[in-house]
């Protein structure tokens, strides 16, 4: 009973929040273009009290449309709506889940309620609500992780296959955050892109390029980042990614970026502005804080590194992408900045064939900032992140310790797809305090691989990496780990990375296998590094420690009050009314 009525407060305090919430933009404050030609909008927002959740999809069509949750990104296994109108002016709306590629069947239990459904000469707008938790077998429940949202539309109102006219991104819809446009007359651009650069004909380049930030009359905050991919490239430009540089980068170069003389320059830019990866849209800041530029403080010269996989070898593609940085003038409270953390990109890093779910880990432990930082140790308060690993990725978790506990986490993506690669914002301020720990765990596949998967840069090669964004900005550049070599070496009976890779390659790896394998690397000691912006750094051990299992919301048969029985969402209101209280403390700028 106790429970009962600390819940049912919750849900009270929650109400009010949820109409505060709303205020700016009506009851549903959240939004994102879904397509990159920007056909296909959505809008949303949740209603604590209700525990539900309603949708705005607008879609430039006259015929019909369709929005769904989907667990990879495809049709199979989605729950799904369709909705049109008719050219009699009558409406239809089904709740669907799709099996196979097949048109999506009608669920028994029809648990979307339409709200509106109108057509005029901009197209089809459909607005419609579900229970967060539906308890359907064919429904999704929606949680507080990154969930991958597909829509599809017709010419007309014959509900029939799509062609091309479909996609998928993937958004975290209870822990979003408003965007905050600044007044046209403060704004500009910058724009940071190679220049018809001939792409070569290899699996995996990583081209830079160092350019000089034009002089700018006052400091200036970005508060929106546009990736520019050419036409006809988005195959080719898997990640782009800006660092700052340090005093001792003077001149604009351009080359190959881990190769050659050129590449010692390259390296010496190791701050990371920002972020992005392959599926990824615009990245906005929340409305009380921007990347700051313009100021003494800030780099004169930047690096913008391409990574592009030409994985079928074309010849004569020829790129112009890059980034463009939206600034304004109406400065904001606080200063953007990022921090690196996870597994170091090497190829000491192995991980074993035939494995349906192999975990590695990287570790950064906050109490190592004070040696390569002065002054009072930083609290960072992290408000999204960019989760990143490449083909062989399933799952990113980033865990958050404090006095040798988890206390929570600072991103998490447990249906990983490589092409579907967003920065998520937390729902709230996350502070890490000195003497935190951050654990980044990734998990990966690699049944259909004969041989060992590498850590490296390129696409088959492996990565597990996080990308924190926070503020106030600090110098910090990277905190990253390794199994220390030595003890890796005398744990498995091996010397170096090549013997290592050539006794995966002759070993039998079946479950039992790589779970050894697992729980060896783990229990090894992690040789822990950290970085600033001007190239020091320092290291340190440490160990890898437990992690929770990810919350999740169990569907539990309630008794009514006339003797019935009622399958209820026990814990959806509470993490409803949780995903509302951070909502709210992101959307007001509490710092």
């Amino acid at each position: 009973m106790m429970f009962v009525a600390g819940l049912c407060s919750a849900l009270l305090l929650c109400t009010g929040l949820a109409s505060v919430l709303g205020q700016d933009s009506g009851d549903m404050p959240f939004n994102e273009t879904l397509d990159s030609a920007g056909n296909v909008s959505l809008r949303w927002g949740f209603d604590s009290k209700q525990e539900t959740i309603t949708f705005q999809l607008a879609c430039k069509t006259s015929g019909w449309v369709g929005f769904g949750l989907s667990p990879s990104g495809e049709m199979d296994g989605s729950d799904i709506v369709i909705g049109g109108v008719n050219p009699n002016g009558t409406t239809y709306f089904t709740d669907r889940h799709a099996v196979d590629a097949q048109l999506p069947l009608v669920d028994g239990s029809q648990d979307y309620t339409l709200l509106s459904l109108k057509e005029d000469a901009t197209g089809t707008t459909m607005k419609f609500s579900r229970k967060v938790q539906t308890c359907d077998k064919d429904d999704m429940e929606i949680s507080t992780s990154a969930m991958k949202l597909i829509y599809a539309y017709g010419a007309d109102d014959s509900i029939a296959y799509h062609n091309n006219a479909r996609g998928t991104k993937s958004v975290n819809l209870l822990q979003s955050t408003q965007r905050s446009t600044p007044s046209q007359d403060s704004v500009g651009q910058l724009e940071m892109t190679v220049n018809s650069f001939a792409v070569p004909e290899r699996d995996t380049y990583y081209h830079c390029r160092i350019i000089k930030s034009p002089n700018f009359p006052g400091k200036r905050h970005v508060y929106r980042i546009e990736p520019k991919i050419q036409s006809g490239n988005v195959d080719l430009v898997h990640h782009m990614l800006v660092y700052a540089c340090p005093a001792s980068v003077s001149v604009e170069l351009e080359g190959e970026c881990y190769s050659g003389q050129s590449m010692y320059v390259f390296s010496s830019c190791q701050q990371v502005v920002i972020s992005w990866a392959v599926g990824g849209q615009d990245i906005w800041m929340p409305p009380n804080a921007g990347i700051s530029i313009g100021t003494s403080d800030d780099p004169v010269f930047y690096r913008l590194e391409m990574h592009y996989s030409n994985s079928k070898l074309s010849k004569g593609r020829v790129d112009s992408s890059g980034l463009v940085f939206h600034y304004t003038s109406e400065l904001r409270a606080n200063d953007v900045g990022i921090l690196e953390v996870g597994l170091i990109v090497d190829t000491s890093y192995v991980i074993p064939p035939n494995a349906k779910d192999f975990k590695a880990y990287g570790l950064c432990n906050t109490s190592t900032f004070s040696q390569v930082l002065s002054g009072d140790p930083p609290v960072l308060n992290v408000f999204a992140s960019l989760l990143h690993t490449h083909l062989a990725g399933r799952g990113v978790r980033v865990g958050h310790y404090r006095n040798g506990e988890q206390i929570g986490f600072l991103g998490k993506n447990e249906h990983y797809d490589f092409n579907l690669q967003e920065t998520m914002f937390l729902g709230s301020l996350v502070q890490v305090k000195a003497g935190d720990e951050i654990l980044v765990e990734c998990t990966y596949n690699t049944e259909s691989r004969k041989t060992a998967t590498q850590g490296g840069l390129g696409t088959t090669n492996e990565m597990c990496l996080a990308f924190l964004l926070y503020y106030p900005r600090t110098k910090l550049a990277s905190c990253w780990s390794l199994p220390e070599p030595t003890a890796m070496s005398a744990a498995l009976g091996v010397k170096g990375t090549s013997e290592l890779v050539a006794l995966m390659n002759s070993s039998v790896w079946n479950d039992t296998a790589v779970g050894r394998f697992e729980r060896t690397v783990r229990g090894l000691p992690q040789l822990m590094a950290v970085s600033v912006s001007n190239g020091t750094r320092t290291v340190d051990l440490g160990f890898i420690r437990e992690f929770k299992s990810s919350p999740a919301t169990a569907c539990t048969t309630l008794p009514l009050s006339d003797g019935g029985e009622s399958c209820a969402p026990v814990t959806a209101g509470l993490g409803l009314c949780i995903a509302l209280l951070t909502s709210l403390i992101s959307l007001t700028g509490a710092l």
